[in-house]
């Protein structure tokens, strides 16, 4: 019988991005820390780590990104506040987020590099063992979420788990897109590439890569040395690919919505889809949304 895969207890979630696409919003507060409905974009990444058995969040932040650290730290007035006018019930919620016991660390990108330099900077706190990463601008809307779902599949096979969705065919230069071989086997898809942002009609699938992995800590050997791809930007997915050529890299369609929080209109959008869902806002912001329409 083959051994089982090593368990998965940690995760990193690169922060240190400017969040350009979301300004002047991001001018003084940190893109992951713009609300939906009314949490943080950050608050939503953390749940679905917690939730996939993640024990060691490690944060990948650059300057003026403090905020972060403080959002999962005690507020003391605040929470005596609460307490004294008897608001226990938002109290609960925001103790809730508190980070847990050597829950979470956080390490700097001195320098904006690219998502796979992020990642690099991460090595020293993962140490050699698999690991998570959740791009923390993308909510999935699932149940389960999309890293358990993810989860699930890796306890099944080991190896290197990329999730993916459908796109159109039309917006597949805007992401990384994986080379499927062979038949899927349900949601799983054996991969034999990836490539970063292909130009217009070259993509090899309409299978994007959204922002959910599970790597196996060779990748960092790779991204030291590790040249600039797309954007003169260190990739990820440039990596991934060496990587491919000694170890297995399944894709899994996981089973959600996704919701870009780095784009205006999509952070737009994440905000009414899971507003509409509130059993206690629901009714409210329809009616409301409604009215303007």
């Amino acid at each position: 019988m083959p051994n089982s895969p090593a368990r998965l207890r940690k995760a990193v979630l690169p922060v240190a991005g400017l969040g350009t696409r979301v300004l002047p919003g991001t001018k003084t507060t940190p893109k992951e820390l713009l609300n939906v409905v009314d949490r943080p974009i950050l608050s939503y990444i953390v749940e679905e780590a917690r939730e996939a058995g993640i024990e060691h969040i490690v944060f990948v932040t650059g300057r003026s990104k403090a905020a972060i650290e403080d959002y999962f730290d005690h507020q003391i007035e605040l929470e005596a506040q609460l307490e004294a006018k008897g608001k226990l019930d938002i109290l609960a919620t925001m103790n809730a987020e508190l980070a847990r016991p050597g829950e979470m660390s956080f390490t700097r990108q001195m320098q904006p590099k690219g998502l796979g330099h992020a990642v690099w900077c991460a090595r020293d706190i993962i140490g050699h063992e698999p690991f998570a990463v959740l791009l923390p601008d993308v909510i999935v809307d699932s149940q389960p979420g999309a890293l358990k779902q993810l989860v699930e599949i890796y306890e099944a096979t080991g190896g290197n788990i990329i999730g993916v969705e459908a796109v159109p065919e039309s917006e597949t230069h805007k992401y990384g897109v994986v080379d499927p071989v062979g038949e899927r086997n349900g949601r799983q898809i054996s991969m034999k590439g990836m490539v970063e942002k292909p130009a217009q009609g070259t993509a090899p699938s309409n299978l994007a890569i959204s922002g959910r992995y599970i790597l196996q800590p060779e990748i960092f050997d790779l991204l030291a040395t590790q040249e600039r791809g797309a954007g003169n930007e260190i990739q990820l997915t440039d990596a991934m690919a060496r990587l491919m050529a000694d170890q297995d890299f399944t894709a899994v369609e996981y089973a959600g919505v996704t919701h870009d929080c780095g784009d205006k209109i999509g952070l737009l959008r994440a905000n009414v889809a899971l507003a509409l869902k509130r059993p206690d806002l629901g009714e409210a912001a329809r009616a409301a949304i409604s009215a303007l329409m």
